[in-house]
């Protein structure tokens, strides 16, 4: 007993001296900076945080208090952020996981430091129902408290990054959940706000946890490739570095890797292999100017004299100097022909943009003139306007909030020129109404259509940068239902589906007065009875469904409706004839569906499942999981599983689009899927080929796949025009090692050029 004391003493002397060097760490950067020196503040912060966490470890091992220390560090050293927010950081998980409350921290440290605290909070209850998930919860609670501080979502992004950094101790189903709404959520907001650095590291990360394999795979094809990166770097730059000394500009020059999570993104998007990605090498030419008033001349002085040492590409050149992204990127961007016959992208920025392209809004504090800063939200409030127009209007449903958010605040963006010549910062595919809501509701709702560049186009045209819009109105037009199929941005949506909700409950009460004048008229009291008897008739949904089609005159009361409420017998000519093939249809499906899931004999989840455990499939389980249409995983991909509102497992691919959103609003029902197969069932495949037409061709395709791989061909199709054809070769396979073995030997066929697997 007395050696389990002296090993716990020793273990606590050891937890504290590794607390106080953290501490210690954490105010040696704030001192560092800038920023005011509230010492005393901090250090309170810290030990009420410390003694609220105390004897409170995390999965890891290690004492809780080292979470909210790490996530105040990356705020100062990372963000450079100042006391207030370095204060909430510490105190961010207080209220969550003791008995203290909002109130505590507002009455020791005021009410700023609380109000911040509390929109880290995580909170429980239904702002979306209990179908959601808590994250999509979180998530509105976030935005509504950082409409009113950035700080918030600041300090929530470090707090992300930190559990990413410590994902490893999480079990894998959890894993997938916080990893896949870091990509869905967190990484393009750390984007949006300019913090490229974390955004990239975020990126990197969710990709090692959902596919470790992949990773590697690119890591390993990273170091292997490094030398003769570094041959094309030095032999393309040597040059420019001579040329920039002749202008006597003070500079160095940086060798940019397109990071993992990047290049195997445009492996997916593109079907290309690691060794077809040729932008993986960029340059980047940072800039020190010699008074900060030419900072843009110099920029532009290093373009031109790089110009004339290599040829650039005409279709290539961004601006971002003279028109900054919103985030307060700013760099000009050109591509030019090395001498190896590479295509690479140049980037120029000068020392202070280069810091905030790294560090974001911070880092325009380090240019404000003078000693000591306080930390301004000003200069970060610009953009949380779109922000509050949402929250005016939100959607119910988790996830079409959260793509509301992501359309607006993620979106590539263009510039778009106004008839007076001022500029209008818009998301990439956004369309002439969606420019037209962006001005103003009454214009948007009334617009007939548009005039770009002063030639008429409708309302449904794609704007591009650069593009000058006249908006075209009529009194008499009205919001239309399919115009919420092209708009792209959440403020046109949000408000076309307000419109739309409030002239369908002006057509609903024109339906239940309808309904009202003709039961009074046939002596019928209108029940609750009446009503269910009449929109089952009619094979609706719901009575708002029941009262919209009488509004519209998509249903008209007779006889034959008196007669089924009565109870009397109907003839075979029923009123419900307008609905009567689509609802025989629709019950025809749902037999078929019932009937196909008793065959499969789906999986069940009962009450006693355990979630943290892993679900192997195999040959002898795999009748009892669904795999849905959205992406067709087979053996070899990266999986997961999905308890459905039915209580069945569906699987689906880690990097599928619907198991992401499934990842950020439905977390907690996600399971680790994992495949024990042994090459005794065949899988659908598609393979895609293209290359020069010639005599022999496809028979050397089909010799390959069916006599030395003895592959099933399940379909062919192939066409050819003007000497280039176009394949797609249907395959049965066991799994995703059968495709690789096929698309590399399909390879080695002359005049095949291109060759992917369809994901």
């Amino acid at each position: 007993m007395d050696d389990q004391i002296r090993k716990e003493t020793e273990r606590e002397k050891l937890d504290d001296k590794m607390i106080d060097d953290a501490f210690k760490h954490l105010l040696d950067t704030y001192l560092e900076s800038r920023h005011r020196k509230k010492v005393d503040i901090i250090t309170k912060a810290f030990n009420f945080a410390r003694q609220a966490h105390k004897g409170v470890r995390r999965l890891s091992g290690e004492p809780y208090i080292m979470h909210p220390i790490a996530v105040a560090q990356i705020a100062c050293k990372e963000i450079g952020l100042g006391s207030t927010s370095i204060c909430s950081a510490l105190l961010h998980d207080v209220v969550e996981d003791t008995d203290y409350t909002i109130e505590d921290i507002e009455n020791i440290f005021g009410p700023k430091i609380a109000q911040i605290v509390d929109g880290l909070t995580k909170i429980s209850g239904g702002i979306f129902g209990e179908q959601a998930s808590a994250q999509a919860e979180n998530f509105k609670k976030l935005l509504l408290t950082m409409s009113d501080d950035i700080r918030v979502i600041l300090i929530k992004i470090c707090d992300r990054l930190h559990n990413m950094r410590t994902l490893a101790s999480q079990p894998a189903n959890k894993q997938y959940k916080i990893a896949g709404e870091t990509l869905y959520i967190y990484a393009p907001l750390a984007n949006r706000l300019g913090l490229n650095k974390i955004k990239t590291e975020l990126e990197n990360l969710s990709f090692k946890f959902e596919h470790p394999d992949d990773y590697k795979k690119i890591e390993d094809k990273l170091k292997s490739t490094k030398l003769s990166r570094e041959s094309l770097f030095d032999d393309f730059t040597a040059p420019i570095r001579e040329e920039l000394d002749n202008l006597s500009i003070k500079y160095e020059i940086k060798a940019r890797i397109k990071s993992p999570y990047s290049i195997w993104n445009k492996m997916q998007n593109k079907h290309v292999t690691f060794d077809e990605i040729y932008d993986i090498l960029a340059v980047r030419i940072i800039y020190t100017p010699e008074k900060r008033e030419d900072e843009v001349n110099e920029c532009f002085k290093i373009y031109v004299a790089i110009n004339k040492i290599y040829k650039s590409h005409p279709d290539r050149l961004r601006d971002w100097v003279n028109h900054p992204k919103a985030n307060g990127y700013q760099a000009l961007h050109v591509t030019l022909m090395s001498k190896r016959g590479r295509w690479i992208e140049v980037q120029i920025r000068s020392d202070r943009m280069d810091e905030i392209a790294e560090q974001g809004f911070a880092a325009h504090w380090k240019y404000k003139e003078g000693g000591e800063i306080t930390e301004d939200e000003g200069e970060l409030n610009d953009w949380l306007r779109t922000i509050k127009e949402i929250l005016d209007d939100p959607q119910p449903d988790a996830m079409d909030f959260l793509d509301a958010i992501k359309l607006n605040l993620f979106a590539s963006e263009i510039f778009v020129f106004t008839p007076k010549g001022e500029i209008k910062t818009m998301p990439a595919g956004c369309t002439a109404l969606d420019f037209a809501f962006s001005i103003h509701t009454f214009l948007g709702s009334h617009c007939i259509g548009a005039k770009v560049n002063h030639k008429l186009v409708p309302l449904s045209h794609k704007l591009k940068s650069g593009d000058q819009v006249e908006i075209l109105t009529s009194k008499s037009q009205h919001v239309q239902k399919s115009w919420i199929n092209f708009v792209s941005t959440a403020k046109a949506k949000a408000k076309i589906q307000a419109i739309l909700r409030r002239d369908s409950r002006e057509v609903q009460h024109q339906g239940e007065e309808i309904l009202n004048e003709f039961m009074a008229k046939n002596e019928i009291e209108v029940t609750s009875h009446v009503l269910d008897t009449l929109r089952r008739f009619h094979d609706l949904n719901d009575t708002e469904e029941l009262f919209l089609a009488l509004g519209d005159k998509t249903i008209i009361l007779d006889s034959k409706d008196i007669d089924e409420i009565q109870g009397k017998k109907k003839s075979n000519t029923s009123a419900g004839w307008r609905r009567y093939v689509p609802f025989l249809a629709r019950e025809k499906k749902r037999a078929e569906e019932e009937d196909e899931i008793s065959k499969q004999q789906i999986l069940v989840v009962g009450e006693n499942f355990n979630r943290k455990r892993p679900i192997y499939i195999n040959e002898e389980s795999i009748g009892t999981f669904i795999f849905p249409n959205c992406c067709h995983p087979i053996p070899g991909d990266d999986v997961l599983g999905y308890i459905n509102n039915k209580n069945q497992i569906e699987i689906h691919k880690r990097a599928c689009p619907v198991a992401t959103k499934l990842k950020s609003s439905f977390g907690n029902r996600l399971l680790d899927a994992r495949w024990e197969m042994h090459k005794k069932l065949f899988f659908d495949a598609t393979i895609e080929i293209k290359g020069i037409d010639r005599i022999g061709l496809l028979n050397e395709v089909t010799k390959i796949i069916s006599e030395q791989m003895n592959v099933n061909i399940h379909k062919l199709t192939i066409s050819c025009n003007e000497g280039i054809f176009d394949g797609s070769l249907e395959l049965k396979v066991h799994d995703r090692d059968d495709v690789k073995t096929i698309i590399d030997n399909l390879k080695k066929i002359d005049n095949l050029k291109e060759i992917s697997q369809i994901m």
